[in-house]
């Protein structure tokens, strides 16, 4: 659950009338930045330290304190709460604090492949953009074209929904590599033929049908602050009448491989599959949607045995570390999705925060292999896996602890 800043008002924000401009915000630091620096004895820089220039993101919780400062609060509220009691959002991050990694050690780690493939098609990495959909434009003013090329840009894919902006072709266009296109349905039969034509005509590689939002998460926080953040077209209920058949239906029309995105039990996993899936997407919408559901990590591995090897496995869910990549490619994913990490980074900075946001991962993945004993993403199985007990209190920040310092003092 999103930790808070103030107690009455907006979790996880400091209490304001309006937020901070975003120059007021930097000005603050730089003093606050400055004052840290003055020499207490001999030296200013004991550590030859060289002062950073502004932008520069040399870890994952930068540029998530980098977000925290930027956002208002209501987009930061919408990006990392969840739905009603957030409790899903919550089992998210426990479900993955809950496993720790074994360690071998005396292996020659100085070559490690991180490669994968989704779909025959060669990943550098095993980290995507997943779809935030309209989120895109609410911190940047290219949405999809952004996040395709930052994604290309690191030799991975990228997901673009239905509600990125400017429209699915303009990310497409953007790149070389194929993306693949994220439905949500929002018409009758002869509007899903008029979407799924665009998205063949503009070389997408893959449709991808979510299927776990028949009805939209009653995500409280953006009720309390007004935001307005549903889609604001077409009739829903048209999600709400989808069914196996229409995925058959789509999957012939548009003549792709299918996505499954919001498995998360064994029953449609196999149901996906014996109506023609390509990919099984274990998903719970980051703790969008259904309340109390489990930790997407929590049914991975019983989804990937009732897959057993006829779809490929991918799977999302709070991942903010490349330790949580690492634990869901034990459990049998393929790849994995990465959301409000995916928000925090274009918030920060933009196309280059997204790229530089996977070229961290990228350096994170490497690391935690490498002090494994592990050369290859091939060989890690369940076996690298040890249930253990949680500590302390998971939440969207608990994995950096600088911002869930600074999200519970206000300091930024």
């Amino acid at each position: 659950m999103a930790a808070s800043r103030s107690k009455k008002k907006n979790p996880g924000r400091k209490p304001s009338a309006k937020p901070k401009p975003r120059a007021a915000v930097k000005t603050a630091v730089t003093r606050r930045t400055a004052a840290a620096a003055k020499p207490a004895g001999k030296s200013a820089n004991p550590l030859g330290l060289e002062k950073k220039p502004p932008g520069q993101f040399d870890t994952l919780q930068e540029i998530a304190l980098e977000a925290w400062r930027k956002m208002p609060a209501p987009v930061w509220d919408h990006l990392m709460g969840g739905s009603d009691s957030e409790m899903t959002l919550r089992r998210n991050r426990a479900g993955l604090d809950a496993l720790a990694l074994r360690q071998r050690v005396l292996v020659d780690v100085r070559n490690i492949d991180m490669g994968t493939t989704l779909l025959g098609q060669k990943l550098d990495i095993p980290v995507f953009p997943a779809p935030v959909g309209g989120f895109l434009s609410k911190v940047h003013h290219e949405g999809g074209p952004a996040v395709a090329r930052a994604a290309v840009s690191r030799g991975t894919t990228a997901f673009i929904a239905t509600a990125a902006k400017p429209s699915l072709e303009a990310a497409q266009e953007a790149v070389e590599r194929r993306l693949v296109f994220q439905l949500y349905v929002r018409g009758d039969r002869t509007w899903i033929e008029g979407i799924l034509d665009r998205v063949r005509a503009a070389q997408y590689g893959a449709l991808c049908v979510t299927v776990d939002r028949n009805y939209y998460g009653r995500r409280e926080r953006d009720i309390v602050s007004g935001l307005p953040v549903k889609e604001g077209f077409g009739d829903q209920s048209y999600q709400a009448s989808l069914n196996w058949k229409d995925l058959v239906w789509m999957k012939e029309r548009v003549g792709l491989p299918l996505i499954a995105k919001g498995i998360a039990t064994a029953e449609d996993a196999e149901l996906a599959v014996e109506h023609g899936a390509d990919v099984v997407y274990v998903s719970n919408h980051g703790g969008r949607q259904l309340d109390h559901g489990q930790g997407s990590i929590e049914v991975l591995e019983e989804v990937v045995k009732a897959v057993a090897g006829r779809a490929e496995v991918l799977a999302d869910g709070g991942v903010l570390r490349g330790t949580d990549v690492v634990k869901m490619l034990c459990l049998g994913a393929r790849a994995v999705g990465v959301g409000k990490l995916l928000g925090l980074a274009l918030s920060a900075g933009g196309e280059r925060g997204v790229a530089r946001m996977l070229e961290l991962m990228e350096v994170e993945i490497r690391h935690v292999l490498g002090l494994m004993g592990v050369t290859s993403i091939r060989q890690l199985g369940p076996q690298w896996l040890r249930e253990v007990p949680v500590l302390g209190t998971p939440s969207p920040v608990s994995a950096y602890p600088l911002l869930e310092e600074a999200v519970r003092t206000g300091r930024a």
